[in-house]
């Protein structure tokens, strides 16, 4: 911002008249008229006869302003090199009930009493954004939706939930992980779609996909996990996420809130460059869509410096 400048205002002005007392009763009334006239001009305009001093209260109003003017210019160049916790809390907003905003200090300590980010979590609060949407029920009944996602697909994201609700696309319930203090058993039971959780790949130093906020899950009950376990003994164990999930490991089958590669959820996710776990050879995740590993394996390196 420009600094502001105080426009001068006019001296005061003295102006010198004779001392001389019989010169000046000499003199003609035309004379006398024609002094008087000019002293007054002079005054007018703000000229000084002799050295004249600036009033001291308007150096000092003016010194005010100045000092104010740089407090002012100062702040504004703070703003400018805000750092990046200032910039998440601002609000990008497209439309009512859609948009996505900086983990606020409330929202900050809901996600660390409930859980979702943990005493070891290595993620910066500062990457990590909450985007609002509104989604719809299979019954049509519409929510106010909420989701902690990392800040390089919260965009994408938004987008993507926006598209689902104006299709009418069902999904039943979109609240934080920390609802249901982070247990994704409970919460997938309740087929809650969700993102950012933090926690560590088991047995290894590399932040989860879902530790960093770089995977989502929708409609989890209805599109769970499946793998199946080869034991040390040979013997293997089949491993449900939820365990309540089982009914629809049958992809055959018509059921509510579904997804598969003719559904639209999947090809908004995978438009954006998202991989979805119901490809996968190894096992199932027909809940998951997340970043390719090239991506998030960068971010968890750069996070573990």
């Amino acid at each position: 911002m420009a600094g502001q400048h105080l426009a001068p205002g006019d001296a005061k002005v003295e102006v010198t008249k004779a001392t001389d007392e019989r010169s000046v009763a000499m003199r003609k009334p035309v004379a006398i008229a024609i002094a008087i006239a000019l002293a007054l001009g002079f005054t007018a305009c703000g000229q000084t006869a002799g050295n004249t001093q600036p009033d001291s209260k308007q150096e000092s109003s003016q010194a005010s302003l100045t000092s104010q003017t740089a407090e002012n210019s100062g702040s504004q160049h703070s703003g400018e090199q805000a750092s990046d916790a200032s910039k998440a809390a601002q609000v990008i907003s497209k439309r009512e009930g859609f948009s996505i905003r900086g983990i606020s200090d409330d929202l900050f300590d809901r996600m660390k009493a409930g859980n979702t980010y943990k005493e070891d979590c290595i993620v910066p609060r500062e990457d990590l954004r909450y985007i609002l949407a509104l989604h719809k029920d299979k019954d049509g009944n519409v929510h106010q939706g909420e989701m902690v996602v990392h800040k390089l697909i919260a965009e994408d994201v938004l987008e993507i939930l926006e598209k689902l609700y104006d299709a009418n696309y069902p999904i039943e319930r979109m609240v934080l992980p920390d609802n249901y203090m982070a247990d994704d058993e409970i919460m997938m039971r309740d087929n809650n779609s969700s993102s950012f959780n933090f926690r560590f790949i088991s047995h290894t130093t590399k932040v989860s996909k879902h530790g960093l906020g770089m995977a989502v899950d929708i409609n989890t009950l209805y599109n769970p996990y499946h793998k199946i376990v080869t034991n040390e003994d040979g013997t293997t164990t089949e491993v449900i996420e939820p365990a309540t999930g089982a009914p629809y490991l049958d992809r055959e089958k018509d059921f509510d809130y579904k997804i598969n590669k003719d559904d639209l959820c999947y090809k908004l996710f995978t438009e954006k460059g998202f991989e979805w776990g119901g490809d996968w050879t190894d096992r199932k995740d027909f809940q998951h869509f997340e970043l390719p590993t090239s991506i998030t394996e960068k971010y968890s390196e750069m996070y573990q410096k």
